[in-house]
Formats: structure tokens, C-alpha cells, sequence
């Protein structure tokens, strides 16, 4: 057995959403805020373009980088709306945005090599690093700054071993959306220490209040140099089952990450890359409902929670996740989260495994309806402790 494992832990986010799951099964009425994927269904005209792939034959392997369509439609991507210049062999095509993060520290990491993960973080960023034989090294966020880390934060945590830093904004689990400002003042500690990039940014389009997303390769041509900037189609064009992420940097980065894929698992579903190249190209119109829908509840969701007595939280400006602090009742949050789901049937998932034990991370891609009746059963959990 690899003894790596034994620092591993499962997925605590998949775990609450199949023990939600059951209590639906055997007839409860469950309000889940557990789920990290959006409730609408993938548009028809994606749909339609992976079953033309499969009438069409598509069902051969790709390179295992990709497939040469889909990393051209990437790279046209990246240019039309992140202001990134990446030529299709500068992009790699994963299943899903978590291979393409795993892919990417297995491919960069030597044994011992620490990365900076801002906490809170999303669950499965450290067990990327530790299977890659890295070291997760963790720079708390100030909840009174919306959890961002500073420069300041982030100079303390650099050692000789020090490689890569990892950004997620928008971010899962808090919601933050760093400004163009706070990242180049990151990056700039980046270039000092030489350090990689690793900016995750599938939450690009959930973003509200004309809040802007800004990719961190996009300030300065160094930052580009230095950074792999990693996405995929499971959110945006609600596809999570589809298993199609990507990701772009300097060519010898992805030459690697190309390596190691063609041994692990090779490229995606080929009738499926068909389908996020229509996904790429959808005209926004087809998509704009589903993310308008997202800013009402992000309002909604706020508005409920920031009644609740003892219940301290920010607004969050993107993702679709609102992470209130629950320390107030006295609590860790796993047993908060059991007791809330044993007692009111309302699945979240407990902070700990994202590095905040006084937090809950409650994801709104649910209905207004389902919002309204777990936000009154969570406020009524509360009134009863």
C-alpha cells in the first residue's frame, strides 16, 4: 500500500452529498447545500454536438494532450476573453479541472518541494500536492478580509523550498474575488522568489455586482511566464459530468504535464472534447439565464443567513458558495454539520476539511425555493441551541 495514503483524506464534500443522498431515498425532505455543481442542465446545442460526434465516429483516442480542435478553441478562449495569448500547443485538455490541477503537481513537484495554499482553501488542493510527494504549506486569510492573504502574509511563508503558490479566484469556499491590484501585488513576491503560478479559475463566470475576473497571467509579461492558468467547462456551461478541464502556461510546463497524462490517463471522452468546443463557442445568451439566476441567490442567500442570530458572514463575490462562521454556538463544524443534517434534514459541508473549523460552506446552486425553506431551518437549528 502507498504509504502516502495514510495522509490522505476522502472527500468530505462527496461524503455529505451521499448521506443527503440516502435521507432523500428513504423519503426526506432534504434541502441540500452540499453540491458543488450548478442545478441547470448543459445546454442543447452541446448536447447535440457531442451526439454528432458520436454519429460521426468520433470515438478514437486524441493525442494525449488533447484534442488538436479543442486545444485551438482553448487557446481562442484565453485570448478572447482573458486577454492571454497561449499558441493550442501551450494547452493541455484534462478530465476535468481537478486532472488537470493533479497532472499539473505531478508534473512540476520533486519530492519535499512546499507550496502555499491561502486558507481557507478548497479540500482537495493539499492532497494534490501531498500525492505529488509536495508539501502543503497553509498562509491563513484574515476573515475580516474576506480571507484574502496579503504580500505580507505571503513573504512570511517562503522558504528555500518554496516552488509554487496556489490562487483560486473566485474562490471555493469563500466566495473572494481578488482585485487586479491584490494580484499583482502577489505576483510580484512570486517573481521576487521565482515562484510558480498555479491559478485555478473555474469560477471565472460566477463572478457579481460587476465585479471583473482578472487572470494573474494577464498583468505583467513575467507573471505570464510563471503561471499555469487552469479552467474547464464543468461550471460555466454547467458540465460537470462531462469530465473536460484545461490548462495553459509555458510550453516546456505543458510538455510535462503532456508526459505524465500519457502514462496516467491519456486524453478525455473524444465525443465529449467535441462537445466543449461547442461549449467554448456557445453564445452567451445560451448561458447568461443560468449565471443570472446564480446572482439572485448569492443576494438572496446572503440576505437569509445575515439574520440569523450568532451567524457572522461576508457576501460573497463569486463562486456559488457562502461560508458563514458558525463558532458562535459553541461547535466545531463537523458536529454542527452532522447535528444540522440529522435534525433538520439541511446538508453543508463542515469548514475543517477547507482549513476553517468555525465555518460551514453552504453551496447555492439550488432553487430560491429549496434556499428559503434551508436558510428557515437552519435559523430555527440555531434559535434551539
Amino acid at each position: 500500500m502507498n504509504k502516502t495514503l495514510q495522509y490522505i483524506q476522502p472527500s468530505a464534500t462527496l461524503a455529505v452529498s451521499a448521506k443527503a443522498k440516502e435521507l432523500a431515498a428513504e423519503g426526506k425532505m432534504v434541502c441540500n447545500f452540499s453540491a458543488g455543481e450548478p442545478d441547470f442542465d448543459t445546454p442543447e446545442n452541446i448536447k447535440e454536438a457531442a451526439i454528432k460526434a458520436l454519429r460521426d465516429g468520433q470515438t478514437k483516442y486524441t493525442p494525449a494532450q488533447g484534442l488538436p480542435e479543442l486545444c485551438k478553441a482553448v487557446s481562442e478562449k484565453f485570448a478572447k476573453e482573458n486577454g492571454l495569448e497561449y499558441a493550442p500547443n501551450s494547452v493541455i485538455i484534462g478530465g476535468g479541472g481537478k486532472m488537470s490541477l493533479s497532472i499539473a503537481f505531478a508534473a512540476l513537484l520533486n519530492p519535499g518541494d512546499e507550496v502555499i495554499i491561502p486558507s481557507p482553501y478548497w479540500l482537495s488542493y493539499p492532497e494534490m500536492v501531498r500525492l505529488a510527494n509536495g508539501v502543503p504549506v497553509f498562509v491563513q486569510g484574515e476573515e475580516t478580509n474576506s480571507f484574502k492573504i496579503t504580500p505580507e502574509l505571503l513573504e512570511a511563508a517562503i522558504t528555500k523550498k518554496t516552488v509554487a503558490l496556489i490562487i483560486n479566484s473566485p474562490s471555493n469556499p469563500t466566495g473572494l474575488v481578488y482585485t487586479d491590484e491584490e494580484l499583482a501585488a502577489l505576483g510580484e513576491v512570486c517573481l521576487k522568489h521565482n515562484l510558480k503560478i498555479v491559478s485555478d479559475e473555474i469560477y471565472e463566470r460566477m463572478i457579481y455586482d460587476d465585479k471583473k475576473h482578472v487572470s494573474i497571467a494577464s498583468i505583467s509579461p513575467e507573471l505570464y511566464k510563471n503561471t499555469l492558468t487552469v479552467n474547464g467547462v464543468s461550471k460555466a456551461q454547467a458540465m460537470t459530468g462531462w469530465r473536460i478541464g484545461y490548462a495553459a502556461g509555458p510550453t516546456d510546463w505543458i510538455k510535462a504535464m503532456t508526459t505524465v497524462q500519457s502514462h496516467l490517463a491519456s486524453a478525455p471522452a473524444t465525443f465529449a472534447q467535441w462537445g466543449a468546443i461547442e461549449a467554448l463557442r456557445t453564445p452567451e445568451h445560451i448561458i447568461k439565464p443560468m449565471l443570472d439566476a446564480f446572482e439572485a441567490r448569492n443576494k438572496r442567500i446572503y440576505e437569509l443567513i445575515s439574520e440569523i442570530d450568532g451567524i457572522t458572514c461576508d457576501r460573497p463575490m463569486g463562486a456559488f458558495y457562502i461560508f458563514p462562521n458558525i463558532s458562535f454556538f459553541g461547535m466545531d463544524s463537523l458536529t454542527f454539520a452532522k447535528k444540522l443534517i440529522s435534525e433538520k434534514h439541511v446538508a453543508t459541508v463542515p469548514g475543517i476539511p477547507f482549513g476553517a473549523d468555525e465555518n460551514i460552506r453552504l453551496s447555492y446552486a439550488c432553487c430560491i425555493e429549496e434556499i428559503e425553506e434551508g436558510i428557515s431551518r437552519i435559523k430555527d437549528f440555531c434559535k434551539s441551541i
